[in-house]
């Protein structure tokens, strides 16, 4: 069904010992957006990315992914899912090469000529080691991974560790807005607020477990416009939460 959103959260609540890490979270995802879901390290948001991959059984509420619960129909939910982690454990012996032969043989809808044009966008070198490669080139390698099948969703959980700024804006954006415009969808979770802005359609702030502000981002802008000025993102976060998502830069 065309209508029906792709995630639907619904009330999802989620504690760890005395914390509440998800108080009463509901998202509903559409088809074919890019939707950004914003907040500080240690909001919730990796919570929130672990129960839509069914990682985590929600302790009250529901989650839905393509309308099935992704902890008791995992293969059917996670077959259409890519997905790539801050931590992106790629095996370090491999070679780029092996990697992409390898993750072939587990997707039946792997794209080899996809795969070979992400590897030659990404600039990565079919015969280097993983373990050789840089943190920024590692993340390339992931997410090169996580495309070349073309999943229905792709779940990025703060895709641009160790990645540079025009890296980001240049690769990152370019395949988040072709994903969309193929009518596959992405979430992607992120604290530097500046390039969730650059990239989204819909935009959800998270504090501390809770959702402070959700819509289109072009109407969240919109709606605190002041004096003529549309303020950033990051300035809109600021005046929600109090302090800015993104870490304080190292002195």
């Amino acid at each position: 069904m065309a209508s029906e959103p792709v995630i639907d959260v619904s009330q999802l609540t989620r504690r760890f010992g005395a914390k509440t890490a998800l108080a009463a979270v509901s998202v509903s995802v559409p088809r074919g957006a890019v939707y950004g879901l914003v907040g500080a390290n240690g909001a919730g948001k990796t919570t929130l990315i672990k129960h839509v991959l069914g990682l985590l059984r929600p302790e009250s509420g529901s989650v839905r992914v393509f309308g099935k619960d992704p902890v008791a129909e995992p293969v059917a939910v996670l077959s259409r899912i890519g997905y790539l982690s801050e931590e992106n454990d790629l095996p370090g012996w491999m070679t780029v090469g092996e990697l992409v032969r390898y993750s072939r043989a587990l997707y039946p809808g792997w794209d080899d000529a996809y795969a070979e044009e992400l590897r030659q966008m990404f600039a990565l070198d079919g015969t280097a080691r993983i373990k050789t490669l840089s943190k920024g080139q590692k993340a390339r390698a992931g997410l090169l991974i996580a495309l070349a099948y073309r999943p229905e969703l792709l779940v990025l959980d703060e895709p641009s560790s160790g990645l540079d700024p025009i890296v980001r804006r240049d690769i990152l954006g370019a395949v988040m807005r072709t994903i969309a415009g193929e009518g596959r969808t992405v979430l992607f979770s992120s604290h530097l607020l500046e390039e969730v802005e650059q990239v989204a359609d819909h935009v959800t702030m998270i504090s501390e477990g809770k959702i402070v502000l959700s819509g289109p981002l072009a109407a969240i802008k919109e709606s605190h416009r002041a004096g003529g000025r549309q303020p950033s993102l990051d300035e809109i976060f600021v005046a929600h939460v109090g302090r800015s998502a993104a870490p304080p830069a190292d002195v």
